[in-house]
């Protein structure tokens, strides 16, 4: 397998310094407002990495962390008139809540900054000790001429960054690049006691302290998004390799694209957000993976409805072709797909530096093999089992919609009075016996009562009761629910905005 490493610019083989092992720190959120699909998008992609290394073999070591203590999270609480850990706490259960639902794997180890207060002092006391960073006016500060490499992850020059940089004037800084380690205390903050008196740690300094807590002083992998390139993960390297005198600190840089509403990034601070919770009302979580997943992830993608409809549309027509049928095949002499082409097309493409548009091209060619392979009568047994192992590799559960949402109740009961009055005039028995096994009213329109119409529409054209059926699409289009028809059967997708 290939990695893009943003650190030597390049695509290089990888593999784990320790053997087996993949030691992969992620840095995690900072919990002060919902979860968003800009949030999601990158752990899918890293939960996505994760398991295609463990698919390769790999036994992955992965800890995620949260910043549970920072001005927004302060600002935030006062403005709520609770207490900040009372917030973090209230978002780290929505990020929890919202990842599960999206069949993001839980990180092996989540380290909280408040509760690492012992080893982020003892790092920083480290830094002082070996004349890296110095106390000044409570604070104490990294001195970044100490580090001759300080720059090479952004590929910048300390001149060209503070030429370019908006800096605050602080007279307590030695240069005006030197980045903040411990915060001395403030009135109405959260503080702990250290040395340099009582304050709370820097945001840079937390992650380089929890990720050799329990990773040790070298990773294989690091990530998140490309905007924490500079000044976050750049400050990491220059504080971590100046504290352990090891190098490199992490041997592969791994950033995501960042994604988009409209022409800006989607972020907290420009309230251009969509929350996961908001996403996930209008599309199920394969629809989600599946819009991620088809964009590379270092390039940067927009968030649309239409993008996301299309997805959901790909979602079920791969949930089709997993349905279990009767083999049609004859008996004695059965004739079984072969998937394993499309296996290797697949790998090829997650080898590539995790290129995910090829491997998801692979499975949606495996899909329309297997409905080409089904109409013919050949058993496709054994491609619906690749298809599904593939697919859990991408994080897909392949799960049919549980539930369609504000679809009006009272509408769809009062079609199926009209169409059992209409079928028992026709004299269809089949189609009468059909529509006697469905529910005469119900309260909420489920993902299962309109399978029941879409199926009752087709059965409808195969009697030539075309009438019927043009009266059922004509209810599913006035509910924002569009049918696709295939020689392979109907699939729906629902959208609530058209």
């Amino acid at each position: 397998m290939k990695l893009y490493n943003t650190l030597t610019h390049d695509v290089q083989d990888f593999a784990p310094a320790d053997g087996n092992t993949v030691k992969m720190y992620v840095c995690g959120v900072t919990p002060y407002s919902s979860t968003h699909v800009g949030h999601a998008l990158s752990y899918v992609a890293f939960d996505t990495l994760r398991r295609y290394l463990e698919f390769l073999g790999f036994d992955v070591k992965h800890v995620q962390n949260f910043t549970d203590v920072d001005d927004k999270i302060i600002q935030r609480a006062r403005e709520q008139g609770i207490e900040p850990d009372e917030l973090a706490e209230q978002f780290i259960d929505d990020f929890y809540r919202t990842m599960d639902a999206l069949n993001i794997q839980r990180a092996h180890i989540y380290p909280r900054a408040t509760q690492e207060i012992g080893p982020i002092i003892e790092t920083i006391q480290t830094l002082i000790d070996n004349s890296s960073a110095y106390p000044a006016g409570g604070d104490v500060f990294f001195r970044v001429t100490k580090k001759d490499d300080y720059g090479k992850l952004s590929h910048r020059t300390l001149d060209g960054m503070q030429a370019g940089a908006r800096i605050e004037i602080d007279a307590n800084k030695e240069h005006p690049m030197d980045f903040v380690l411990w915060k001395g205390t403030r009135a109405g903050e959260p503080s702990w006691e250290s040395p340099w008196g009582p304050g709370r740690p820097g945001w840079h300094i937390e992650c380089t302290a929890m990720s050799m807590t329990y990773l040790g002083a070298t990773l294989d992998i690091h990530g998140g998004g490309q905007d924490l390139i500079f000044p976050h993960h750049e400050n990491e390297i220059a504080q971590s390799e100046a504290a352990t005198g090891e190098t490199p600190f992490s041997r592969y840089w791994v950033h995501n694209g960042l994604l988009q509403l409209g022409e800006d990034k989607m972020s907290k601070s420009l309230g251009n957000l969509v929350s996961v919770e908001e996403a996930l009302e209008n599309y199920t979580p394969d629809a989600i993976r599946l819009y991620f997943l088809s964009s590379h992830y270092r390039s940067p993608l927009s968030y649309t409805d239409e993008g996301c409809d299309a997805m959901e549309r790909s979602a079920d027509r791969l949930r089709h072709v997993l349905i279990t049928e009767p083999e049609t095949a004859s008996v004695s002499s059965p004739t079984s797909m072969d998937p394993s082409a499309f296996q290797e097309q697949f790998m090829a493409g997650m080898d590539d530096d995790l290129n995910t548009p090829k491997a998801l091209a692979a499975i949606f060619d495996l899909s329309r093999e297997m409905n080409r392979q089904r109409d013919q009568g050949n058993s496709i047994a054994a491609a619906q089992d690749c298809l599904r192992h593939l697919g859990s590799i991408l994080g897909l559960t392949f799960q049919e919609r549980e539930s369609v949402v504000s679809l009006d109740a009272e509408s769809y009961n009062a079609l199926q009075s009209d169409l059992r009055a209409k079928i028992s005039k026709v004299g269809q028995a089949e189609l009468a016996e059909l529509i006697s096994g469905y529910e005469s009213a119900v309260d909420v329109v489920s993902g299962e009562d309109i399978d029941q119409l879409v199926h009752l529409r087709g059965e409808c054209r195969n009697y030539k009761q075309y009438a019927l059926a043009d009266q059922i699409r004509d209810w599913l289009d006035s509910q924002g629910i569009s049918v696709e028809d295939s020689a392979a059967g109907s699939i729906w997708l629902y959208s609530p905005n058209s």
